[in-house]
């Protein structure tokens, strides 16, 4: 009997909304991508268990992937309390060298009432434990998987940040019984 896991990690379609700004949980997805969906569709395993982040880009991605998710709040994206909902930009402006500061290392950074890049990734290893084996399709975030890379590669979470993640690409990542293997990651197969 095999003890891994094996994650296939899906980023949500991208935010049907404008450029540059910090989205809360309820920012729609852009659905349009139908040769972007079906590409993704025909990769997935079949009967795998399914698990998105509660924000609706998330679920929305899921449904139209075909999967039954279930919402689990330990792979929401990372909280960036007062930010949320902001133009980077305008907090730039607002907050001056203060917002510099805190990019210059922002794992470990709290934004205001938020939660840092390292708080999330504690909260997506706790979601990962509770995973069985198995396959598992997880529709969420660019952090959440830049998270679960984190701990699979033993990186320090700023280096961790490094990793690009684009929307609707997929991230393959085995838990094995006795450490990790990644298969692949960003893998966008429609370009």
């Amino acid at each position: 009997m095999s003890l891994e896991t094996n994650l296939w990690l899906i980023r949500h379609a991208p935010v049907d909304g404008p450029r540059g700004v910090i989205h809360g949980p309820d920012a729609p997805a852009d659905l349009g991508d139908a040769a972007a969906f079906a590409a993704l569709k025909a990769r997935l395993p079949p009967n795998a268990l399914a698990v998105c982040s509660p924000a609706r880009r998330t679920r929305e991605t899921a449904r139209t992937l075909g999967l039954e998710a279930v919402d689990n709040p330990a792979f929401r994206e990372q909280d960036f309390g007062a930010w949320t909902g902001r133009r980077h930009d305008d907090l730039s402006t607002e907050l001056g060298e203060a917002y510099r500061e805190f990019w210059k290392s922002p794992a470990g950074n709290r934004p205001p009432g938020g939660e840092s890049f390292v708080d999330q990734i504690a909260r997506a290893r706790a979601g990962l434990a509770s995973l069985p084996m198995g396959d598992a399709v997880l529709v969420v975030h660019s952090g959440t998987i830049r998270a679960v890379l984190a701990m699979a590669l033993d990186l320090a979470p700023d280096n961790a940040l490094r990793f690009v993640i684009d929307p609707l690409s997929l991230t393959r990542i085995d838990r094995l019984d006795g450490g990790w293997r990644v298969v692949a990651v960003n893998r966008r197969w429609w370009i």
